[in-house]
């Protein structure tokens, strides 16, 4: 099973360039983030013309998240447990695919964090605590669980190209990586680190300023975590930089997990 993250950064406005790239690397899962459109404007016909069962989830010109596949999608969950009833933001969704219990989640970004202590920074904190307490319940049910998305987490120096001048960014702060780290010390196994463990530079993300893409000036935000069970199947993971370098690309480009289905 071939599965692919991807925050496409608008999936009208990045259409081309994402249906060329479904087109010749094939996912059978695809994840996205910040599809940006609500719910019922997310460009659906699009992926059903290339084979895909669709399930987006989203709002008014921000997040929003969606899963595609080629296979069934059952048991859907379109929010993350917790304070879903006072959260109205569109960043999580999850479902059952040939057997596996796959999620595709866009983690706030948190920014401005203050000295931590800031609305947007706290909000993050929180979202990540209910996804810890969600993902020990997905590991409790059993099944392989693939958890994968723009987490809006450097987890460590080599995953940035200036980890000083980062070092007090909501992405990159103690709490953050701590945050993380309890997630991952649950039981899950971080796939890309896990099999490229040496390798640097690897980025995920380029902002559009100050020439980031053409220096490699990026950052490694884009993940996927896996239960014991789908740990044990991880085949490969792999980063796929061409998409960044199009014409109106996506300041993200595809990070692609395979596991023995």
């Amino acid at each position: 099973m071939k599965i692919a993250t991807w925050n496409v950064n608008s999936a009208k406005a990045r259409l081309p360039n994402i249906t060329e790239w479904l087109t010749a690397a094939a996912p059978d899962v695809v994840l996205f983030q910040e599809i940006k459109c609500e719910t019922a404007a997310f460009p659906a016909a699009a992926f059903v013309e290339l084979g895909y069962e669709v399930h987006a989830v989203g709002q008014k010109a921000y997040n929003g998240v969606a899963i595609l596949s080629r296979q069934p999608v059952t048991d859907l969950l379109t929010r993350l447990p917790g304070d879903e009833e006072e959260d109205p933001q569109a960043r999580y969704v999850e479902g059952t695919i040939g057997g596996v219990r796959i999620a595709s989640l866009y983690l706030p970004n948190g920014n401005p964090p203050g000295d931590g202590d800031s609305d947007k920074y706290r909000y993050k904190l929180r979202w990540m605590e209910r996804l810890r307490l969600h993902a020990k319940g997905l590991l409790e049910a059993g099944a392989p669980v693939v958890l994968g998305g723009d987490y809006n987490v450097i987890p460590a120096p080599e995953d940035v190209y200036d980890p000083v001048g980062w070092r007090n960014d909501a992405l990159f702060r103690q709490e953050t990586r701590l945050k993380f780290q309890e997630i991952l010390a649950l039981g899950y196994t971080e796939a890309f680190r896990s099999l490229h463990p040496g390798r640097h530079p690897a980025y995920t993300f380029w902002d559009y300023q100050a020439g980031a893409w053409p220096r490699n000036n990026g950052l490694r935000i884009d993940h996927f975590l896996l239960s014991p069970q789908a740990a044990d199947r991880l085949m490969g993971c792999e980063i796929d930089k061409a998409p960044r370098g199009k014409e109106k690309a996506s300041d993200h480009t595809p990070v692609i997990l395979e596991i023995n289905a």
